[in-house]
């Protein structure tokens, strides 16, 4: 039995509505109180995309699992309750209306609310059938054939489909530096020196030259010759500079799905008329 001292726990515990079986029905939206008894009788069950919608709960048969609720109704029933704006109070007319979607036999006298700021209706709040206000709208022209008699129109609603996005992470790149050796062939140009016999015969002017010295003797004379090599040097010098940048691209995905509505026939219409 869910009680005033349930109410901070879960409205502002961030809970779920869930059936017997442990589905989630949606999140705790309000809890709606009697204006007289001050007890919990109704919660709103956020459903719908990005919880759009919300839908009424009686609170008979319903307990607390820590933040959450448990209520002995399933999913699609209350998904398909008829819808009453959570504009703070229930007249008597919706709740007849959601007494009769749950099967619950006895109705009660019109609900204050607790919002997510906190318990709310210490003192009854007056409105619903205290004052006298019958619960029988005036002026109706006909009357519904499950059970009490309606206003003079007819609520036609119909799904929409909301659709949102939301960001992953779909991988991640890196740099990577990594070292490889190749062979690099260059070819320079070097000098060497080499022996070339020379001969001159004797003239006059270097006559006295070759007549210096004894007649007979041995003699050696030594050239020193040279030559070019090739001389390796390598340094590191930078050539580029990379870095990874990111763009957002934007792509078109068709989303593909089914949204129910309701239609309206009319049976047993003067067509004439």
């Amino acid at each position: 039995m869910i009680t005033k001292e349930h109410i901070d726990n879960l409205v502002n515990g961030g809970g779920d509505v869930l059936t017997e079986d442990g589905d989630k029905i949606g999140g705790i939206g309000q809890i709606y109180v009697d204006d007289h008894t001050e007890q919990p009788s109704w919660v709103t069950v956020k459903t719908g995309l990005f919880g759009s919608h919300e839908s009424f709960v009686p609170l008979e048969g319903a307990r607390s699992q820590g933040a959450d609720l448990v209520v002995p109704y399933a999913k699609d029933l209350v998904k398909d309750a008829p819808r009453v704006a959570p504009d703070g109070h229930l007249e008597p007319g919706e709740e007849d209306r959601l007494y009769q979607h749950y099967q619950v036999v006895g109705g009660r006298d019109a609900r204050g609310t607790v919002g997510e700021a906190g318990y709310e209706g210490t003192e009854p709040v007056q409105g619903g059938t205290a004052g006298g206000y019958d619960t029988r709208s005036e002026g109706t022209v006909g009357r519904d054939t499950s059970g009490p008699t309606t206003d003079d129109a007819m609520t036609r609603s119909e799904e929409q489909l909301h659709v949102g996005t939301e960001q992953q992470e779909t991988g991640r790149a890196r740099l990577r530096k990594y070292v490889t050796t190749e062979n690099v062939t260059k070819t320079v140009p070097v000098q060497r020196e080499e022996v070339r016999l020379e001969r001159e015969p004797i003239t006059d002017e270097n006559r006295g030259a070759a007549l210096d010295g004894p007649d007979l003797s041995e003699e050696e004379h030594e050239v020193t010759l040279h030559e070019e090599r090739p001389v390796i040097d390598k340094e590191t010098v930078p050539v580029e500079r990379v870095r990874l940048g990111k763009e957002t691209v934007t792509d078109e995905q068709t989303v593909n799905e089914e949204v129910r509505k309701e239609h309206i026939d009319t049976d047993g219409l003067d067509e004439r008329r």
